[in-house]
């Protein structure tokens, strides 16, 4: 950890036209640039000492002795704490062609998985990175259409179930019902549990089997059977993923094998499920941006991950995000993710 340097408004000037600088132009500046920009009027001489602070306390680093500087992952960390806490992006809003795409792209969904899929599509086009989106198969896009059962043969059935969102889960249950039992089991629950999300369901469908528990009672004990065999569960927490853009990573031939090692983590699904739920926080209210990732997977230690919960209401039906690396542009990428997410909130919460 670099020591606290003292940060006032002239350090603080500096460090953010360097940070700017970096992520425009990708070379190292120095504090002739800076001097040509400075609002001050301060000297190259002046400017040089000011940087010389800010690398030994850790902020900034030189590739090269003569090299100008370029900021550290504390550097970012420290800008992007001035653009959220000081509400700079409040006046901020996107371009009003990158407004029209998203609308474009996102119009007349009502399905989650479908709105997940073109919103990792559209952030990696908006952000040029790596666009990212999970949906939890829970909650409102997890409420029945439909349960169909079909016998297989002896000792075999199987449960098809169809959820609101349009996901089709089917398994093969080791059972001996007749596909008459199997009929009447299956226009019980469509009848009376359309709608309901599959937690509800299951808790409720006990409920009644124990309340109404009697062998002369034949309808309930095929339901039962079909519930003790998990006719009507579902993956605990199945999530899908959607990853669009990984080819935006690969711009030239620097550091590419730390690219491919990144790259090849992007393609593990259940990597991404673990990097976004290591540190998107369901709770949270505002788009979080975490710099260096690698605590979560080493693979990712010099990539940024700007994301936040996907909200219908009350009911967190996933999350997006922009991964990239630490150089790229944190306040237009963090308007575009706020404004998705708002947007998933208005779409996907709007009556029927």
């Amino acid at each position: 950890m670099p020591s606290e340097p003292n940060i006032g408004n002239r350090e603080r000037e500096i460090l953010t036209a360097i940070v700017e600088t970096f992520i425009s132009t990708g070379e190292p500046v120095g504090s002739r640039t800076l001097a040509r920009s400075n609002r001050e009027g301060l000297s190259p001489a002046s400017i040089r000492n000011v940087m010389a602070d800010l690398s030994d306390a850790g902020y900034l680093e030189q590739p090269h002795a003569s090299a100008g500087r370029v900021p550290t992952p504390e550097a970012y960390r420290y800008y992007v704490e001035q653009l959220t806490g000081n509400a700079r992006l409040a006046p901020q809003d996107l371009a009003p062609r990158e407004e029209a795409m998203i609308s474009e792209s996102l119009a007349g969904i009502s399905d989650v998985q479908e709105f997940m899929e073109r919103t990792s599509r559209v952030l990696s086009l908006i952000s040029r990175n790596v666009g990212v989106a999970v949906a939890t198969t829970s909650g409102p896009n997890n409420a029945l259409e439909h349960v169909y059962f079909s016998r297989l043969g002896d000792q075999k059935v199987l449960a098809v179930v169809v959820t609101k969102s349009g996901l089709v889960r089917d398994r093969v249950l080791r059972l001996d019902l007749s596909q008459n039992d199997l009929d009447l089991a299956a226009r019980y629950i469509n009848e009376n549990f359309r709608g309901w999300t599959m937690e509800s369901l299951r808790t409720e469908l006990a409920r009644r089997i124990e309340q109404e528990r009697s062998e002369a009672d034949r309808l309930m004990h095929s339901i039962e059977q079909l519930y003790k065999q998990g006719a009507l569960a579902a993956e605990r927490g199945a999530q899908v993923v959607f990853v669009e853009g990984a080819a935006n990573l690969v711009t030239d031939e620097q550091d590419r094998q730390r690219l491919q090692e990144m790259l090849k983590t992007l393609e593990e699904k259940e990597k991404v499920v673990q990097l976004l739920g290591a540190y998107l926080d369901v709770k949270q209210e505002a788009v979080r941006v975490v710099i260096g990732l690698d605590q979560a997977l080493p693979s990712m230690q010099n990539f940024v991950l700007i994301g936040a919960p996907a909200r219908a209401g009350n009911d967190v039906m996933g999350s997006l995000a922009v991964i990239g690396p630490t150089r790229m542009d944190y306040q237009h990428t963090i308007t575009a993710v706020s404004y998705i997410a708002r947007l998933f909130d208005k779409i996907l919460n709007e009556p029927e």
